[in-house]
């Protein structure tokens, strides 16, 4: 039966050109709550709200949550970090794994089965993906939700994709403060996926426990894969897609992999990195590397390498945050918004040295 009332989407004082109509379909169940839901939405949620809701693991209000402490609003600013001062106190108790690798390697699909062996497990998983940022809208161009359709669907779990750009702070700021809200949540086990190699794994380095390096046999030139910078933060190496046809050559780049790590500064003091084979495809290797996951944080917390590695992120999440913020208020001084057009424009000129253009205004903006 169709009612006289048009769909959303249908223009502000439209005719009957729009000839949809709304049907309304029998045996309808109507959810009590999803009017209150939908008021929700038109007004902004107040601090104690989200802070109960993130303890009590609602998705939605987790998702509500990050989203303001994304925010680069300066009135959003500070509820975001009262949000986060309240709930501090809950972090900490999980396990933060870094995942990377090169484009094609098969980082969703070991995720996404991953994630979901470890649930069967008992675990509660949050994955905080880095997706490339569109130059246009900042937006994320990737979507890693789409690509993990159970694991997304699971109530145990939590996918949150997040643009690599667009927030004062970047990747480090918004993803760190995700890491603690999702801890605050009950999450157990935070995953971490980065775009592929490049500058994002050298941040990720710096706010995880455990750094996977994903690989695969059979792509090219084996020893592109075998990148000294690379490895040197890699706590352990997965060759993946070792199945079928490609398991021998899986099983020769291995060999490789194990070889170079005897000549290359291993990432973490008390633990000796390694390298696996793994199938996420077939759910192959998946318990293997969980144990080698298991074997590192009793190693490491045994050491002391665990929690002197956690202390150094904070100083060093505390510096570069503070950095960033000064540069911030730099441009932000009436000085420096009238004076850089001019010294931008003596400078590409060649009217002006570079370094007394810079000079002129870090004093301009120091008055």
């Amino acid at each position: 039966m169709s009612d006289k009332r048009k769909p959303e989407w249908a223009p502000l004082n439209s005719g009957s050109e729009f000839a949809s109509r709304i049907v309304s379909g029998e045996n309808t169940i109507v959810n009590p709550m999803s009017n209150r839901d939908n008021k929700k939405t038109a007004r902004q949620y107040e601090l104690s709200e989200l802070v109960e809701g993130v303890r009590d693991s609602n998705r939605t209000l987790l998702s509500k949550a990050i989203t303001l402490i994304e925010s680069n609003s300066e009135k959003h600013f500070q509820m975001g970090q009262e949000l986060l001062n309240q709930l501090l106190p809950l972090s900490g108790a999980s396990i933060r794994i870094g995942i990377t690798g090169v484009p094609g390697a098969g980082k969703s699909t070991f995720i996404e089965n991953f994630g979901l062996s470890l649930i069967e497990k008992g675990h509660k998983v949050a994955v905080l993906a880095i997706d490339p940022s569109s130059c246009i809208s900042k937006g994320s161009i990737l979507g890693d939700k789409t690509r993990m359709e159970k694991l997304s669907c699971h109530p145990a779990s939590f996918i949150r994709p997040s643009p690599s750009a667009g927030v004062l702070g970047g990747v480090a700021r918004k993803t760190r403060e995700s890491i603690i809200l999702c801890e605050a949540a009950g999450y157990d086990t935070i995953l971490i996926e980065t775009v592929g190699v490049g500058q994002s794994e050298t941040t990720v380095r710096s706010m995880v426990d455990f750094f996977l390096l994903m690989q695969i046999a059979g792509a090219g030139d084996e020893l592109q894969g075998i990148k000294k910078g690379i490895i040197e933060l890699a706590d352990l190496i997965v060759i993946n897609k070792s199945d079928g046809d490609n398991i021998q050559r899986a099983e020769l780049a291995k060999q490789e992999f194990s070889n170079a790590l005897h000549y290359i500064r291993h990432a973490t003091d008390s633990w000796q990195t390694k390298a696996v084979l793994c199938s996420a495809l077939f759910n192959d290797g998946l318990d293997v590397i969980w144990d080698v996951v298991q074997d590192f944080k009793l190693a490491t917390i045994n050491s002391g390498a665990f929690k002197k590695r956690r202390t150094e992120q904070s100083i060093q999440w505390f510096e570069s945050l503070l950095a960033e913020s000064v540069l911030h208020s730099f441009y932000q001084s009436k000085a420096v918004i009238q004076l850089l057009p001019e010294l931008k424009e003596k400078v590409s000129q060649g009217s002006l040295p570079v370094a007394l253009a810079v000079s002129t205004l870090i004093s301009a903006g120091s008055r």
